[in-house]
C-alpha cells in the first residue's frame, strides 16, 4: 500500500486512524473554527490525527435555492485562517477543473465529489498538483471499477491519493453500503477512508432536501473499523438542526468523544 503524506501525517498500513471532520459547508469563520477546535480537542485527548474539513462550495444541492457556502475566493479564505489558527490540515471539495489551482494553495486534500469522480480533466488537474487527492466512490460505481479512476491520478504522476465509500444507490432516495467495497479498494493499493455520515444520508429525501438517519452514524463508522479502515470521515455540528446543509446525518458533537473511543477500540482489536 501506498503511504500518504497529509501535512505531518502519514496515512496507511500501520499508521493511526486519520479523523477528517467538520461541518458540512463553512457556516461562516466562528462557528466553523468552533467546530473545528472542538473536534481537534478530542482528537488530541484520544491521539487522532486530525484534518479539518468543510465546503466552501456545495455545487451538488437538491435545489437551486439550498444554502451552497461563501464560495471558492471567501471560502478559501476562510479555511486558510481555519488552518492556521487549529494548526491542522484541511480538506475541501473541488467541483470544476478552473477551481483546482487555487485551491491547491490553500487545501492540503483536494477531494473529488462522488458525483464527479468519473470526470477525467478534473481528477487530473488536482492529481497534476501533487496534493493528496481523495477520491469518493460514486453512488453509480462498483468498488473495483475505481482503479480506472486511480489510473487518471496516477497518469499524472502522483500517488498521494485515497478512496473513500459513501454507500451506492439502492432504488430511490436510498443509499446502502456494502462494506466489501473497503477491502476490495484497498487492494488497489491506496488507503480507504469511510465516510461514515454521507453514507446514511438520503438524496433528495425532503423534497428540496437530502434527508439522513443520524442515528445509523455509529453503526455504520463501528462497521467500518472492524472490517478495517485508515481513516474515518464524519460531519459534525454543535447543533445540527440548525446546520445549513447536510443536518439530518450530521454527528453532534457532544457525541463524537464517545463514537471515536468505540472506533478507535475496535480498530486495535483488528490490528492485532
Amino acid at each position: 500500500m501506498h503511504i500518504v503524506k497529509v501535512g505531518n501525517y502519514e496515512v496507511g498500513a500501520g499508521r493511526p486512524m486519520l479523523l477528517m471532520a467538520g461541518p458540512c459547508v463553512l457556516e461562516g469563520y466562528e462557528r466553523s473554527l468552533a467546530i473545528g477546535k472542538a473536534v481537534k480537542e478530542i482528537a488530541e485527548r484520544l491521539g487522532m490525527p486530525y484534518v479539518f474539513k468543510a465546503s466552501y462550495d456545495k455545487a451538488n444541492r437538491s435545489s437551486y435555492k439550498s444554502f451552497r457556502g461563501p464560495g471558492l475566493e471567501e471560502g478559501l479564505k476562510i479555511i486558510a485562517q481555519i488552518k492556521k489558527d487549529l494548526g491542522v490540515p484541511a480538506v475541501s471539495d473541488i467541483h470544476e477543473c478552473c477551481q483546482v489551482e487555487k485551491a491547491a494553495e490553500v487545501l492540503d486534500i483536494l477531494q473529488i465529489p462522488a458525483f464527479l469522480c468519473r470526470q477525467t480533466d478534473l481528477v487530473y488537474q488536482a492529481a497534476q498538483t501533487g496534493k493528496v487527492v481523495n477520491i469518493k466512490k460514486g453512488q453509480f460505481l462498483a468498488p473495483w471499477d475505481m482503479k480506472n479512476v486511480v489510473a487518471k491520478a496516477e497518469e499524472a504522476g502522483n500517488n498521494n491519493i485515497m478512496l473513500t465509500e459513501r454507500g451506492a444507490s439502492f432504488g430511490y432516495n436510498n443509499l446502502v453500503t456494502d462494506m466489501r467495497a473497503l477491502p476490495i479498494m484497498r487492494d488497489i493499493g491506496y488507503p480507504v477512508v469511510m465516510d461514515a455520515t454521507h453514507s446514511v444520508q438520503i438524496p433528495g429525501g425532503q423534497g428540496t432536501t437530502s434527508g439522513g438517519q443520524s442515528q445509523y452514524v455509529p453503526h455504520m463508522a463501528r462497521a467500518a473499523a472492524a472490517v478495517g479502515i485508515d481513516a474515518l470521515f464524519l460531519e459534525v455540528h454543535d447543533n445540527p438542526a440548525e446546520a445549513l446543509s447536510d443536518g439530518p446525518n450530521m454527528v453532534r458533537i457532544d457525541e463524537l468523544e464517545a463514537l471515536l473511543k468505540d472506533v478507535l477500540a475496535i480498530d486495535k482489536i483488528v490490528r492485532k
